[in-house]
Order: C-alpha cells, then sequence, then structure tokens
C-alpha cells in the first residue's frame, strides 16, 4: 500500500493567498468603488453596443430553446433568463465582442470586466434564490466589491505572470478570477474558494491560435464568455462538495507551472488590494487592441494633413512598444473583423484615411477600399526601446505610439507622440465626459428612449445605486 495514501500536501502559496484575499480582504479605497461603478456602466454600454451585431447575439441565449430556469439570471439588454453558467457566457460574451471594454496591460493583458459576466450571473442568482427563502437580496455594492477583487486577482496575476510568451491566452486568469468570486458569492467558505481556484488552474489555458494570423477568428470574442462560465461552473461544483487539488500550481511533472509555464512560478507582485481597479485602462473613444489606441490617436491628428496627399506618401514610421510589436503588428492579409481590429497598421491607416475608426470599418465596404492596403504597404512598425522600458514602469504604465508621414517630395508630419490614451488614469477627468458620452449613445442602441435615460441616470448619477438590490437592477437592465 502507498504510504502516502490518505494524506495532503498543504495548500500552494498563491491559492491560499487568492483564497484568503476573496473571503476576507475589506475594500476601502473609495476610489476603487467610484472606478467600479465606471467600468459597470462602461461594460454594460460595450454589451448594448454588442447587440447591434447578429454574430454576437447568435451565440447568447439557453443551450436548449425554450429552456425556463428558475430564479434564472436576466440577461441585461435581452429577453433571456439564463441559469448562471449560460448566463456568465451570455453578458461576458456581449461585454467583450467588440474589444470595446476595459484593458489591463503589464506581462500578461487582458480584460478585467470580463469578469463581470461572472459577478452579475450569480449575484443575479443568489439575489433571487434569496429573496425566495425570505432572505435579503445582495446589493450592488456587493457586485462592485467582487468585481474589485476578480479585477485584482486577474490584473496582479498578469503583472510578473506572461502566458502569452508560452502560447497560451489571457482568458485563464479570468477563469481563476471568476472562480474565485463566484465561489465567495455563493457563499463558499475556504474550502470552496480554494477548491474553484485550483480547479481553474487545473484546466489550463487555452491556445491563441484564434488571435494570430492565419487563424484568427471570432472566437476572442467569447474566449473569455467560455472562462466566466466555466468558472462559475467550477464554482457550483466546488459548493456541492468538489474538492480542492492543493498543488495544482507546484506539483512536480504534473503541476500548471511544470506542464504550462515549464518549471517557472507563478507570482503574485504586490499585496492584494484595489490596485488594479484604480489603474484600469478605459477603451473610449476606439474599439481596437489597447496596445494601438495611441497609434489611432497620432494617426488622426494627422488625418488633416495626409487625407489629399495619400497617393504622395513615400513612407510611414510608427514607433511602438515590444508587445504590439508581438501581436498586432500585421500588414495583412485580412480574412475578417478579427484580423483587423487586431493590426496596428489597419487601425492606423483608417485613421488616417477616415478621420474615424468604428466598428463597421473593420467590416465591408471600408474593409475592400483599396486606399488601406496602399497606405499599409508604405508603413513600418520599429519597435521603440523607450517605450517598452515605459511599458513596464510600475510608475508610469505608458503605451505609447509615434507616427509620422514621409512624401515623396521630401517632406515630412511632424512626428506625433501619444504616450498615455485618453482611458489611462492619467487621463481620466479628460476621459470621463466621453465615457459617459459612450453609455448614452450605447443603450440608446439598446433601449427605447425613456428606459435608456432612466438606466443612464441610475447607472450614472443616482446615489441610490450601490444600495440598489442587484436583481432589481437586472430587473431594470432586462428586455423580457
Amino acid at each position: 500500500m502507498d504510504a502516502r495514501a490518505g494524506t495532503r500536501p498543504e495548500p500552494d502559496r498563491v491559492l491560499r493567498e487568492l483564497t484568503a484575499y476573496t473571503l476576507h480582504t475589506p475594500i476601502q479605497s473609495e476610489l476603487a468603488y467610484e472606478t467600479a461603478r465606471l467600468a459597470l456602466a462602461d461594460s454594460l454600454a460595450c454589451a448594448c453596443e454588442a447587440l447591434s451585431y447578429p454574430d454576437c447575439t447568435a451565440l447568447l441565449g439557453p443551450v436548449v430553446p425554450g429552456t425556463v430556469v428558475p430564479y434564472g439570471v436576466k440577461v441585461p439588454a435581452t429577453p433571456h433568463t439564463l441559469d448562471p453558467v449560460q448566463a456568465a457566457f451570455s453578458i461576458t460574451a456581449a461585454i467583450r465582442w467588440l474589444d470595446y471594454n476595459d484593458t489591463w496591460l503589464a506581462k500578461e493583458w487582458g480584460h478585467p470586466s470580463d469578469n463581470f459576466g461572472a459577478v452579475l450571473a450569480v449575484a443575479d442568482y443568489v439575489s433571487r434564490l434569496r429573496r425566495h427563502r425570505g432572505e435579503a437580496a445582495l446589493r450592488v455594492r456587493d457586485v462592485l466589491t467582487m468585481a474589485i477583487k476578480a479585477y485584482e486577482i486577474q490584473g496582479v496575476l498578469a503583472l510578473e505572470n506572461s502566458l502569452n510568451r508560452f502560447g497560451f491566452d489571457h482568458v485563464q486568469f479570468v477563469k481563476v478570477a471568476s472562480a474565485a468570486v463566484a465561489a465567495a458569492l455563493l457563499g463558499g467558505g475556504e474550502d470552496e474558494v480554494l477548491s474553484a481556484v485550483s480547479n481553474a488552474w487545473i484546466d489550463g489555458p487555452a491556445l491563441r491560435t484564434y488571435r494570430h494570423y492565419p487563424n484568427t477568428g471570432p472566437r476572442k470574442s467569447w474566449a473569455a464568455a467560455d472562462a466566466t462560465s466555466r468558472a462559475v461552473r467550477l464554482a457550483l461544483l466546488a459548493l456541492r462538495g468538489e474538492p480542492g487539488y492543493p498543488t495544482a500550481l507546484s506539483a512536480p511533472r504534473w503541476g500548471f507551472e511544470d506542464v504550462v509555464l515549464r518549471g517557472e512560478q507563478i507570482v503574485l507582485d504586490r499585496p492584494l488590494g484595489s490596485y488594479v481597479m484604480e489603474h484600469v485602462l478605459f477603451k473610449i473613444a476606439f474599439p481596437a487592441e489597447f496596445h494601438g489606441q495611441t497609434a489611432v490617436e497620432a494617426a488622426l491628428r494627422l488625418h488633416p494633413l495626409v487625407r489629399d496627399r495619400l497617393g504622395e506618401i513615400e513612407r510611414i514610421v510608427i514607433e511602438t512598444q515590444e508587445p504590439a510589436v508581438r501581436i498586432i503588428d500585421k500588414p495583412g492579409p485580412f480574412t475578417n473583423p478579427a484580423d483587423r481590429d487586431h493590426s496596428l497598421q489597419y487601425m492606423s491607416a483608417v485613421a488616417l484615411v477616415y478621420g474615424e475608426l468604428r466598428y463597421e470599418h473593420y467590416t465591408e465596404p471600408v474593409a475592400s477600399d483599396p486606399r488601406l492596403p496602399q497606405v499599409i504597404a508604405r508603413m513600418t512598425v520599429v519597435e521603440n526601446p523607450s517605450f517598452s522600458r515605459d511599458y513596464l514602469d510600475p510608475d508610469k504604465r505608458s503605451i505609447a505610439n509615434a507616427v509620422q508621414v514621409f512624401f515623396t517630395d521630401g517632406t515630412s508630419t511632424e512626428r506625433v507622440l501619444v504616450e498615455f490614451p485618453l482611458g489611462h488614469p492619467r487621463r481620466r477627468q479628460e476621459g470621463l465626459p466621453l465615457l459617459r458620452e459612450k453609455l448614452e449613445r450605447a443603450l440608446l442602441v439598446a433601449y427605447p428612449v425613456r428606459q435608456a435615460e432612466r438606466l443612464f441616470h441610475l447607472l450614472v448619477e443616482s446615489p441610490d445605486l450601490l444600495d440598489l438590490a442587484v436583481d432589481h437592477l437586472m430587473d431594470a437592465l432586462h428586455r423580457g
């Protein structure tokens, strides 16, 4: 008989820290709550705009049409009432579809608001179940607290742990974060949260294949939805008694660190608090991959100088950071919108030619505009080492790009450098009016005028939002 039978090692330190933080760390930062409220409103704006696109709406709803779910989750801006697993998928897919939701950049990158699918789905489900039992529903403040914690888990993991370097996708960190907060919202204690989190690590990460040529495709817009729905399922299993796996990370040969990271350790680079929510990057101006946002800003400034001289362009130099070179330096060919919105060259060319960038520019007829490949053919993308250093500097976290256009007659435009995009914390006040406009516009896409006006007031202006019952918020957002 194996002498080790019946023994279980102490859980990995990272698992213990994630569990303890999720269950026991109070959030005391008012800035974090203020930003979380903006993040919730912005995420709902992204979801509302995405519902205009049939490719997105085709993914939403029950797995089996006609399914009736007691205490089901109301999916915002849709008529769907779903179980919490499928609701997490639907909410996150809508939030993520247009690549317009908030962003976090470090050695790994990602979109912390992806976690709202799990947080809203589980909080609504738990609230309806509690109300049925005669208990108090969760409040929106509880949603924001768990959103802050999900952002923190995903974002701090991303600081020093690179999955993309090994070919794996960042949504693994979404799955871990959502599993932790979902288990806590369901009423789990340390055993249940650790179970959900350890199982999320054991699942392993998805390949990045769907984000890169020649396989770029729409899965990149629902990959995070897959992660949040899986996280909710793992949390529900944990609440039914499914055990955790204490050395899911560190087990020799079979653990995440040996199998996925080739022996590198998962580290938490800073104490877990509310840092990520306070410093998250909002996508305010353009639905485009975040490493290229400042390039688009720079190109827009050059548009008036270039639009009438497109045939005279000799070359265009785009200076950028190392991550942008690695993931969005894509001159084409392009086969679909998912290709185009992750191309530094395509998004910059649209800005130079059209003087704007909207999701429609990734689709026909703009995608067939012969001027775009002509402009792209004259582009050179180069890494600026100082941009790469400042990108990783914790006191700066810039996402710089510089663009300069040279003409055949020997003249050139100025070199336009933009270090911080509109959604960066250093430009937060400048961006807030645009964030409000984004929400107002998106609500009018998804709701009748009066309902859109009421929702805008509730989400942005009402002093009562944080005390509102979660199921009442979800009822107000529903289109049933």
